[in-house]
This record gives C-alpha cells, structure tokens and sequence, in this order.
C-alpha cells in the first residue's frame, strides 16, 4: 500500500512540475504542450461541465482530473475483463450530465471465466459528494452478440447525437468485428457494426432496419473491422475511423443503412499477404472519404469546433498509434484529407477538445501523459 501510495504521490509531483514543449508540424504549424497528469494505460476521456474530466484506465480504473491535474479514483466501479485489446474502454458524459450526473462508458466482460470476451456498455450515476466520486445506479445499456474467444477488435467506442437533429436522444456504438472478420457482414451478429439506439437501449423507429427482427435493428451501418473514432460534425453528420488489415486504416461519413465492405473489400491487404480487392472494384460498397496507406492506427477522434485555433474549425484531429502522430484532417460535407502531422514520437490513444477550445491528447502506455495542446509562437 505505501509503494503504490508513493507512485500516486511521484506521479502527480512529476504532472505539475513538467514543462510545456513545442511539436512541430509537418506544414510548419507548431502546437505548445503542456504535460496536466499522468496515467497507467490511459484509453480515453471525457470532459465534465466544470472543467474537469473523466480519464478511463484499460486497467479497469476511472480516475476523475481536475483542471490542474490532480487525480481522484471513482469509487465503486464494475469489474473488467482485462487482456489484449480489453479492458476498460469509453467514457462519455451525458448530455444532460448537469441535472443528471450520468456517465456511460464501455468495457469488455466476460461471463465465463475467459473463455469468451464481448464489449458493453452501460450508464451510471457520478455521485460526486464531499470530494469523493464514486458510482452508483450502474445500469447496463447494450452488449456484443456473441461473445466470442480472443482478446481483439472491441471498438467499444460511444457518441451521442447532436441537440435539435435527427439523431438528439440517441447513441452511437461502434463495434468491431472481433478479429474474426466474416461477422462484418453477418447481419444475426452486432459485430462489425455500427450500433444506434435510443439512451434506454431501445430501437429507434427511424433506424434503417427497424421492424426487421433481431439484433440487425441495432445498426446503423454495416461492413466494419475496428472502428476506434467517432463523432459528429456540424451538421450533425456522423463520421468514424477504423484500422485496417496491412494498411487501408479508413475515415468514412456513415450513411444510413449503407455497407462499408470488410472484409470484402478495403485498401490494405490480409495480414497474411492475401490481397483483398480495393473499394473501388465493387462501387455496392460505400468507400472511405479518406484512407491510409502506409497505415497510421487511428485512435481516437474529435472534429474540432473551438476558438482557440479558429483556422481548424470543422478540421478532425485523430490519435495515431504506430504513426506515433497527431493527425490533422481537412474535411467538408462529404470529403476528407490529410492535412498536417504532429509527431513528438509517442503513441496518441486518445484526442478531445477541451474548454476553452484546447485540444487535449492522452499518450497510449504505461506512463501515458495527459497533454493540453494550445497554439504555438
């Protein structure tokens, strides 16, 4: 208890003494960062009306951050199923986190001992009285159907959809295909999908398959592999990216009842060597309003709508793993391209924006920072 009570303490004294650094673009724009708390395997954050935030630990712990750093465990969490791609996953403040105090976040169970694994999501209330957060009224909202062997492919990742628009009330489940790919396209499965349901986890009557039966009225879109971004732009259009196999990593503009195509097609080829056929072979397929290749791992995503860099509104920002990069993307309505990469050689998991308009990025790791991005000098 006192060894883990002194890295706590060495942690936080090492967030607030750290100083800020520039990372250079590659179009000559330059970022200041500023180091706010570190974190055990960091995997994503969401911001609480006050300025402070909610950071998720693959681990299995949620840890509540002040605007100076100062880190707070949330009491009474779940149990997580932890290895490989799994743990704990997103956290996602309500839209009405203000009268409501909910919170929902996703993480993968198990329900017999290992043997398979799904992701799930469920909402619960942040009860934040006399300084210590802790969990109550955890209510589970949806999960994976059916989980399968292997420790892979979860996505697991939420978004709610915009006040006064088609999609107010509702939220966004990306689910990935498990690794086992054919689920991408089975529609009695949710794998490899996107998933839209209204906030007590029932169908929307507007969905595109509602009143079909089954699990296929869960989905938005179909035809994925590991969706690990999604969100809204401003007007109100929902994008989210994926990995790819050997490359191909993809940002699609999800359409109503349309098919992404994996594992039939992408722009990457099977692991194994094995060429897939590209996007443009088969036009049934709705192709990606961007693509990589070579691959930068996407992780995590935000269109921006600040004010701090005025110049980026309506620009996505998107974490990069094995590109070890911050990736700017220029998007319209209806089409997306890269723009600029910030490197400061480190895995990015996660991007958000934050108040004031700052971006926030959180390092993939065991010591993974929390870092505050303003605009350079």
């Amino acid at each position: 208890m006192l060894r883990i009570l002194a890295a706590s303490l060495i942690t936080l004294a090492a967030a607030t003494t750290a100083r800020a650094f520039p990372i250079e673009g590659s179009e000559g724009n330059t970022l200041e960062a500023e180091t706010i708390a570190i974190f055990e395997r960091p995997w994503a954050m969401s911001f609480l009306p006050n300025g402070s935030m909610l950071v998720t630990q693959k681990g299995g712990q949620l840890v509540h951050v002040t605007a100076d750093g100062t880190k707070t465990e949330v009491g009474n969490m779940f149990g997580v199923e932890v290895g490989g791609q799994g743990g704990l996953g997103d956290v996602v403040a309500d839209p009405g986190f203000a009268a409501n105090s909910l919170i929902w976040m996703s993480y993968v169970e198990s329900l017999d001992n290992g043997a398979t694994r799904g992701a799930t999501v469920v909402s619960a209330v942040l009860d934040m009285r006399d300084g210590k957060p802790a969990l109550t009224d955890i209510t589970k909202i949806w999960t994976q159907e059916p989980h399968l062997p292997g420790k892979g492919h979860f996505s697991h990742r939420i978004a709610f959809g915009p006040k006064s628009g088609p999609h107010e009330g509702k939220i966004f489940i990306t689910s990935g295909d498990r690794q086992k790919q054919t689920p991408a396209q089975d529609m009695e499965v949710n794998l490899g999908k996107v998933i839209r349901l209204n906030l007590d986890g029932s169908i929307p009557a507007d969905n595109p398959f509602a009143g079909q039966g089954g699990v296929k009225e869960q989905f938005w879109t179909t035809g994925h592999r590991n969706p690990l971004g999604i969100d809204f732009d401003s007007d109100g259009q929902v994008w989210a990216h994926e990995m790819g196999p050997r490359h191909g990593d993809e940002l699609n503009l999800l359409v109503k009842g349309d098919n992404y195509g994996w594992p039939i097609v992408s722009n990457g080829n099977n692991y194994s060597g094995v060429p897939i056929p590209n996007h443009d072979t088969m036009p049934e397929f709705n192709p990606p309003e961007a693509f990589w290749v070579p691959a930068i791992s996407p992780a995590g995503f935000v269109i921006y709508d600040g004010d701090a860099f005025a110049d980026w509104k309506g620009d996505g920002f998107i974490g990069g793993l094995s590109s070890r990069a911050l990736i700017r993307v220029d998007m319209t309505s209806d089409s997306a391209e890269e723009a600029e990469r910030y490197s400061w050689d480190t895995r990015v998991r996660e991007v958000e924006q934050g108040s004031g308009g700052a971006l926030y990025v959180l390092e993939d790791g065991e010591d993974g920072r929390l870092l505050r991005l303003t605009p350079g000098g």
